[in-house]
């Protein structure tokens, strides 16, 4: 019998097995999700055993610390579960359509942006609920990015470079103008200063009533997109030639991304460097096609968010930090070895 020798890339299976890896990848992702999501459930400022905590979902369990689990826990978990995945998939579609690794809804000043709409609303208006923040934020993050946009362009085409340093100096001069409001009224700073640290913490599920749809249909778009922004990485010229609408794509994402961000700081307040650690986490793993870091990003957003507010109820018991301190504190020397590495 003759037996022919198959280069690797040719014998049967081998084009399945990068995507097998992939979906394991993917199911391990997935893993650590759940435990995130139990460690959230079971820890705090006082522990409650597993077993009381299945019960209480369940609906068996009764008195105190079944209380805690579904009147606390269980919102403040959930609530992670769609500002991480929000957050996460944000930042990777935020770097595939500036083709900028240091992109993200905080490097862009989308965050920033919607911070400062929510402190005037609430300087202004008086607002006293994160359900009225929704469509301020949504202004304030929409007119960070169109202002972001404008202020890179070179020649009608998009310069990464200059889209990071635009975004850093919409994010000071924001930020400044959002504490002249708090320092101008008292009620302002009582009022905004929580939801400014960054926290998922002391909300019910009513705040996720009405940026539900808005997410889902940020998310649609951002996977919709994802195969293009393999593309669109090559250039916007090269992309272009092989039949990508180039304007019609970086708008979609920067709609995503707007959706996606707006919304997280809307119920969550303006957490920092979730968007930017996700992709970067994801993609030695997943690799860069957006096919799958878009996905990896769905889950390692809530990984990462989850973890850091555990972190900051067990770091500080009897208290807790708002995971927006505990994610600043941790993204912080990222960003500066991920600007180290961009600048080799």
């Amino acid at each position: 019998m003759l037996k022919l020798d198959l280069p690797a890339s040719a014998a049967p299976g081998a084009q399945r097995s990068p995507a097998v890896r992939r979906l394991l990848l993917l199911a391990a992702g997935t893993g650590a999700l759940v435990l995130c999501a139990a460690m959230s459930l079971a820890l705090g400022t006082r522990p409650i055993p597993l077993p009381t905590v299945l019960d209480a979902l369940l609906g068996d369990g009764h008195g105190g610390d079944a209380d805690v689990v579904t009147g606390l826990r269980v919102p403040r978990t959930l609530i992670g579960l769609v500002v991480g995945g929000a957050l996460g998939v944000a930042g990777a579609v935020a770097q595939g359509v500036t083709r900028n690794p240091l992109a993200s809804p905080v490097t862009l000043g989308i965050n920033a942006g919607a911070g400062f709409a929510v402190v005037t609303a609430i300087f202004t208006l008086g607002l006293d609920r994160p359900i009225e923040y929704l469509w301020f934020a949504f202004a304030g993050a929409a007119a960070a990015a169109v202002a972001a946009f404008a202020m890179s362009r070179r020649g009608g085409d998009l310069d990464p470079v200059r889209l990071a340093l635009s975004g850093t100096v919409l994010t000071v001069v924001l930020t400044s103008w959002t504490s002249a409001l708090m320092l101008a009224s008292h009620r302002t700073l009582d009022e905004a200063r929580f939801w400014l640290a960054g926290s998922i913490g002391g909300r019910n599920l009513e705040v996720l009533t009405p940026v539900l749809p808005f997410v889902a249909l940020g998310l649609l778009a951002s996977f919709a997109i994802s195969p293009a922004l393999n593309t669109l990485a090559l250039g916007d010229e090269t992309a272009q030639s092989l039949g990508v609408p180039v304007s019609r794509i970086r708008l979609t994402g920067t709609v995503a991304v707007v959706l996606l961000a707006g919304c997280a700081v809307a119920v969550a307040g303006p957490v920092a460097f979730i968007g930017l650690a996700a992709p970067h986490l994801v993609r030695p793993l997943l690799g860069g096609d957006h096919r799958w870091l878009v996905p990896g990003c769905l889950i390692a957003g809530p990984v990462l968010l989850l973890a850091a507010d555990v972190l900051g109820r067990v770091a500080a018991r009897p208290s807790e930090i708002e995971v927006g301190i505990v994610t600043a504190f941790l993204g912080a020397p990222l960003l500066a070895v991920l600007a180290r590495k961009v600048a080799r």
